[in-house]
């Protein structure tokens, strides 16, 4: 086993970090690519891996952006340097074949998109979640929000693609005017329980 990380490195990830509303600063397209390169090797199911990031950084893709934003979300997302949306591949598992390749894992996820749902989901979330941590651990602070109109935003960036967006995250210098109190969280013996 490894050591265990540092307290400074487990607040950075962990107690200090905060979802953050306010954003500044710029994001080049080096760190966006690092940024990926950690979070690709967290764990998903049989490595299936269906979450797809799309790094919104231009005023154009912004622009296009803007209109499917619930009301709450939209100035802090347009002016943030970057928003992930993170959708999901409903056909996973066709890359299957290179991501798992000892063994025909493409033949347990065949058949109707909606047999699919539930695997996407859930790894995409996790995916999500390592997106969140990689970016804390890169020194970004992060914001993500599912207050958006789906629907809307796969036509104007998914349209055609076995793509779904599922979650939004601004990503930057977090202003730490914009964070609310800290919310409680539930004590060890009312969220788990050691057998």
């Amino acid at each position: 086993m490894s050591p265990p990380l540092n307290d400074a490195a487990l607040d950075q990830l962990f107690r200090s970090a905060r979802t953050y509303n306010a954003f500044s600063g710029e994001v080049d397209d080096a760190t966006l690519r690092q940024l990926y390169e950690l979070l690709k090797w967290g764990p998903t199911e049989a490595n299936t891996t269906p979450a797809r990031f799309l790094f919104v950084k231009s005023a154009q893709a912004k622009a296009r952006l803007g209109p499917a934003l619930d009301p709450g979300n939209h100035a802090k997302t347009m002016a943030a340097p970057v928003t992930v949306i993170i959708g999901r591949d409903e056909d996973f598992h066709d890359k299957l074949p290179y991501l798992f390749p000892h063994t025909d894992a493409r033949a347990w996820f065949d058949g109707p998109r909606a047999r699919r749902e539930r695997p996407s989901l859930r790894n995409m979330s996790l995916q999500a979640g390592y997106l969140i941590m990689a970016a804390r651990a890169l020194g970004l602070d992060a914001g993500p929000m599912t207050g958006f109109d789906h629907a809307r935003v796969d036509a104007e960036f998914f349209a055609g693609t076995s793509i779904k967006s599922d979650i939004l995250v601004n990503l930057g210098r977090g202003d730490p005017a914009s964070i609310h109190p800290r919310s409680p969280r539930l004590p060890f013996d009312e969220a788990a329980r050691i057998e």
